[in-house]
């Protein structure tokens, strides 16, 4: 066989080798039976920026109005440590990381779950005797908190985080999961913590590797982007051949055709 043969040899196979099919599967290496322990509990915890909504609720409606923001739009340009957001007052963590609660004055809640705000208000409230053995409730919700999720997924955007707990996978399952042109093994986390940008490759083929991340647990501003596959960026080439397309398959039987013809005729 001459080296011409061999050489076009070669460059069929790796022509082949070039077109091997994408990883689509997750937790690959998942089996019946695995406990993997988790490296941090995944809560959402307070930071500067952050608003919440906090609600007291006893029996006396003169106390509910003390303590509970009114549900008024603020004026354009008032500086106030809340905001009105669908009708439900909120507070907004300042930069020091505190919110200014009727008659408590500034409250530190930065680093703070939502059940331990709830429990640090209703305590201070109780410890001041202010409600005078009123029952309390004391509600805490999330008003602005979001993850941003791009890239190959089937519904791209912005998503509101109302859980305590959100996983990358409940991320990406909000935005419609990863497209089959998605790169599973290499998903990308940018998160911002204390003033540094942090980033994280996530390998979601190995469930293993994914709950072991610092990303496995989404935060508040997360943005998660998804890469093009191979067969995705051969896609966005001029020609975009791809093992999937007739063009491909049409070179592929030329250059088949071109090598028997060579060893005919050496033959």
């Amino acid at each position: 066989m001459s080296r011409k043969v061999i050489f076009l040899f070669l460059l069929f196979m790796v022509c082949l080798s070039s077109c091997r099919s994408p990883q689509i599967s997750y937790f690959q290496d998942s089996n019946d039976g695995l406990e993997l322990l988790l490296k941090d509990d995944g809560v959402i915890r307070l930071r500067p920026g952050d608003k919440v909504t906090v609600i007291v609720n006893t029996k006396d409606q003169e106390y509910n109005n003390m303590y509970n923001l009114p549900y008024a739009p603020a004026r354009i340009g008032q500086s106030s440590s809340y905001q009105t957001a669908q009708g439900v007052a909120c507070y907004t963590v300042d930069a020091d990381g505190n919110i200014e609660f009727p008659v408590l004055g500034k409250i530190g809640v930065k680093g703070m779950t939502r059940e331990e705000l709830s429990a640090c208000i209703k305590k201070a409230l109780l410890d001041k005797r202010l409600l005078e053995d009123n029952p309390l409730v004391v509600t805490v919700e999330f008003a602005n908190l979001n993850v941003a999720v791009l890239g190959e997924v089937g519904r791209p955007g912005r998503y509101a985080i109302d859980n305590d707990k959100v996983t990358l996978l409940d991320a990406l399952g909000m935005a419609g999961d990863v497209t089959i042109y998605g790169e599973r093994d290499g998903v990308v986390v940018m998160r911002q913590d204390e003033g540094k940008q942090k980033i994280f490759e996530v390998d979601l083929t190995s469930i293993e590797k994914l709950v072991n991340s610092p990303a496995y647990y989404v935060q508040q501003n997360d943005i998660v982007y998804v890469k093009p596959n191979s067969m995705r960026q051969r896609q966005a080439t001029v020609s975009g051949n791809t093992v999937y397309t007739p063009t491909f398959w049409i070179s592929v039987a030329s250059l088949l055709t071109t090598v028997t013809a060579i060893i005919i005729n050496n033959n």
